[in-house]
C-alpha cells in the first residue's frame, strides 16, 4: 500500500531514491542477521538471504536464493581453497563462511568499478578470507576469461563457483576448465548458474567431457548445474 501511495504522490527521483534507501537499510540488517546466524552455526535462512538479494540492488545480475544456499552449504563442507569467478554478494557470504572455517576465497573480477564496490564491503565487514582479484578479461586461443588467479592460494581448489564472466563474453563461461584444469582437486565440485540457458547447458557438458565426469542440473526455481570431479 505504500508503494502504491509513493508512486501517486512522489515524481520518480524522488521514489528511486527512497528506494535506495529502503534497500541500504534492508541489506545492513539483513547482513547482521546473516553473520549472527553463522557465528551461532544455524543453518541458513531463506528469508535473510531473499532480504540480502534485494538489499543488494542488484537483481537482475544476482544468483537465484536456491543458488546462493547451495553454494553457501558446499563453502562449509568445503575442505580446500575456493575459486569464484564473478563477485558480488556471494563474496561477501561466502567469504564470511571461508572466514569461520579458517578457508580461503579466490574471487576473479574483471569490472573495476564493481570489484571496487564488493572491496569496500569485505572491509566493512571485516571479511579478510577473500582474495579478490580484478583484472580485464584476457584472450585466448578460442575464447576469452579471466586473468588467472596468483599461485598465492594455498593447495588446489576444492570448489568452484561459477557464475561469470557474462554470457555475452566470447566462449562465455567456457575457460574456467582448460585454463584452471591443473588446479582443481580430485573431487572437487563445480557449481555453475544460469543452467536454463542453452549456452550453459553446452559448456557443462564440454567440461564433463574433459574432466571424466558427469553433470547434474538442481534448483526446482532457477536451474544450476552440479558437476564433481572424480
Amino acid at each position: 500500500m505504500l508503494k502504491n501511495v509513493a508512486r501517486l504522490v512522489l515524481p520518480a527521483p524522488a521514489r528511486n531514491i527512497l528506494q535506495a534507501k529502503h534497500k541500504s537499510v534492508i541489506f545492513r540488517r539483513a547482513m547482521n542477521k546473516f553473520l549472527l546466524n553463522l557465528e551461532r552455526g544455524l543453518p541458513f535462512d531463506r528469508r535473510v538471504i531473499f532480504d540480502l538479494i534485494y538489499g543488494w540492488d542488484n537483481e537482475a545480475w544476482s544468483a537465484d536464493t536456491e543458488y546462493l544456499i547451495a553454494c553457501l552449504e558446499q563453502a562449509q563442507i568445503c575442505r580446500g581453497p575456493i575459486l569464484e569467478c564473478g563477485s558480488g554478494l556471494s563474496t561477501l557470504l561466502i567469504g564470511a563462511v571461508a572466514q569461520k572455517s579458517g578457508n580461503v576465497l579466490c574471487s576473479l573480477e574483471h569490472h573495476a568499478d564493481w570489484g571496487n564496490r564488493v572491496a569496500g564491503l569485505l572491509k566493512r565487514y571485516a571479511i579478510n578470507s577473500v582474495q579478490l582479484s580484478v583484472h580485464p578479461l584476457k584472450d585466448y586461443a578460442d575464447f576469452t576469461w579471466y586473468e588467472p588467479p596468483s599461485e598465492s592460494t594455498r593447495g588446489k581448489y576444492a570448489l568452484v563457483i561459477c557464475d561469470g564472466p557474462p554470457g555475452t563474453t566470447r566462449g562465455g563461461r567456457y575457460g574456467l576448465v582448460p585454463i584452471m584444469k591443473p588446479q582443481l582437486a580430485p573431487g572437487c565440485i563445480i557449481l555453475l548458474d544460469d543452467a536454463g540457458r542453452v549456452q550453459e547447458q553446452a559448456i557443462a557438458d564440454r567440461w564433463a567431457g574433459e574432466l571424466n565426469s558427469r553433470n547434474e542440473t538442481l534448483g526446482s526455481n532457477k536451474p544450476y548445474i552440479r558437476i564433481e570431479l572424480r
